[in-house]
């Protein structure tokens, strides 16, 4: 008896030894922990991994994130984690790990997550719309009453439903280029970034974005003020420049509540890496509220189309376009941008019958009587079409 017990404890431990010994042969193993199969997944994510064994996450030289095919992040650095906009609605992803190894080796792990089948539409009901008076020195003109505005919409005059000359609640989304070109004017970029940053009023609401052949969230909306200027210190320059691609997130990030909705883009060249068209830009930026402003400097200001797309893309929304020759004057540009912001009027009315055609509807604003000059959007276009 205790001859048979012992040969069946000597079977267990050699057993044991096989399946330890089968293990170690088969090597460290990668698995997504965020998100896992079947999720959901809408705006932001935290994208996740663990080694098996967890050691094994040292000998782990760099992890390639991919969505859709698309290569989101190259990280360097344990917990190999990185942040991923999904974009609007809910839609099925394939997200793939890919690690590489010291040793030449790779692991790789990949998930699937699920869609929500629905249509959505948004009624538009409201025309929305911020301006910016001046007086012919360019000064800005304060105290402004509802009555002291009047607005015309393809030629027929409208009655005002909302006005708001102070206190107005701002959601912004600011992106800043961290192509690889970007390496010497990089600094003076996060200086002027953080001295714009820490500026603006604590209750505003800020993403900022860095991009370059990809979009990164640096701060979201619900980052305290603090940290979204600490934020600032991660953008390191790398890649190419899709600059429609992030033209588009950015107005897709910005949320349909009542209030002031801007854009602030920085780069120093012309699209490169973008899957997003120039007309597909421009049609979304008519059919946005967000006042859009845009900074060009380095190469910027040898590249007559992006001046041109810059200009055209400002002047449409109501915002500015700036170019500096020298990075270390930035913060002229920034600085007038927030002085901007600090003096806008907040306008809104209902869109005459047939409005929502699709079609190009022209504004015209006049204040005090028309002694003054001002800079608000162009028009509007009520679409429910997604630009490609």
């Amino acid at each position: 008896m205790t001859r048979v017990r012992s040969g069946r404890r000597l079977v267990a431990m050699a057993a044991a030894s096989l399946a330890v010994a089968a293990a170690a042969a088969q090597g460290p193993s990668l698995r997504i922990t965020s998100p896992t199969e079947g999720t959901y997944l809408m705006g932001s994510v935290r994208l996740t991994l663990v080694t098996d064994p967890v050691r094994a996450i040292r000998d782990v030289d760099q992890v390639r994130w991919f969505a859709d095919g698309r290569l989101v992040c190259t990280v360097f650095q344990p917990p190999f984690s990185c942040d991923w906009d999904t974009g609007p609605g809910i839609t099925e992803h394939q997200i793939r790990a890919v690690a590489l190894l010291r040793s030449g080796d790779r692991l790789i792990d990949n998930v699937r997550t699920a869609t929500v089948d629905y249509a959505e539409t948004v009624d538009v009901d409201v025309v929305q719309i911020t301006a910016v008076v001046t007086d012919n020195e360019g000064r800005f003109i304060g105290g402004l009453r509802q009555e002291d505005f009047k607005i015309v919409d393809d030629d027929r005059p409208q009655k005002l439903t909302h006005f708001a000359a102070e206190n107005i609640p701002l959601e912004l989304v600011a992106a800043v280029d961290v192509s690889s070109s970007m390496t010497q004017a990089l600094p003076f970029v996060r200086s002027a970034a953080k001295q714009f940053l820490g500026d603006l009023d604590a209750a505003d609401q800020v993403t900022l974005l860095g991009f370059n052949d990809n979009i990164f969230t640096l701060a979201r909306r619900s980052t305290d003020p603090a940290a979204r200027v600490k934020a600032v210190d991660r953008l390191a320059p790398w890649g190419g420049t899709a600059l429609y691609d992030v033209l588009l997130k950015a107005m897709d990030l910005l949320g349909r509540q009542a209030g002031r909705h801007a854009v602030i883009v920085f780069s120093d060249g012309d699209d490169q890496s973008s899957h997003a068209s120039l007309d597909g830009v421009i049609r979304r930026a008519e059919g946005s509220d967000a006042t859009i402003y845009m900074i060009g400097q380095g190469r910027a200001l040898q590249a007559a189309s992006l001046q041109q797309l810059m200009r055209r893309l400002t002047t449409v929304s109501g915002g500015r376009a700036f170019f500096s020759e020298n990075a270390a004057k930035l913060d002229a540009a920034f600085h007038e941008i927030l002085e901007d912001l600090r003096h806008q009027y907040l306008l809104s009315y209902a869109p005459p019958s047939g409005a929502s055609d699709g079609a190009w509807h022209r504004i015209r604003v006049e204040a005090g009587g028309g002694k003054y000059s001002v800079r608000t959007r162009q028009g509007y276009r009520i679409d429910h079409g997604n630009s490609k």
